[in-house]
This record gives C-alpha cells, structure tokens and sequence, in this order.
C-alpha cells in the first residue's frame, strides 16, 4: 500500500532511536552546504536544494561507513 501523504510522515526510519540524531544530521548537513533548512514549514525551498541535503547526507553517511570498515580492516 503506497502512502500519497507528502507531510513527512511518509519517511520510514528504521532505527527509531536514531530519529533524533537524524534530524540533527539534516540541519548540519543544510548549513554546511548553504541551504537554508529550518524546523517546520520548507515549503520555499526548491526541489533541487531539498534533493541536495538528501543526497548530500547519503554520501556522507557512505563516507563514514567506508572509513569504518576500513579501519575493521585495517586492525585485523
């Protein structure tokens, strides 16, 4: 069943605990790359900045991971 609804509550975290640190990670990632994100309402913001925060956090979330399982590797 598809969920239409495009307030937010659609986005699915699968850690629940991680919730929090989630949101701060979005607010951080939007100041270092210049787009105005605030708490609430972001209807003004375009599309494409809102695409760039997601895809900005994937590739960060991406980078640590690869340093962590390099540093597994390393230490073995």
């Amino acid at each position: 069943m598809s969920n239409s609804n495009n307030s937010g509550s659609s986005n699915k975290v699968n850690v629940p605990e991680a919730r929090q640190a989630l949101d701060q990670f979005k607010y951080e990632v939007a100041n270092e790359i210049g787009v105005p994100l605030k708490q609430g309402y972001n209807g003004d913001l375009t599309s494409a900045q809102n695409g760039y925060v997601g895809g900005y956090m994937v590739k960060k979330m991406i980078e640590a991971q690869e340093k962590q399982m390099a540093n597994k590797t390393g230490n073995q």
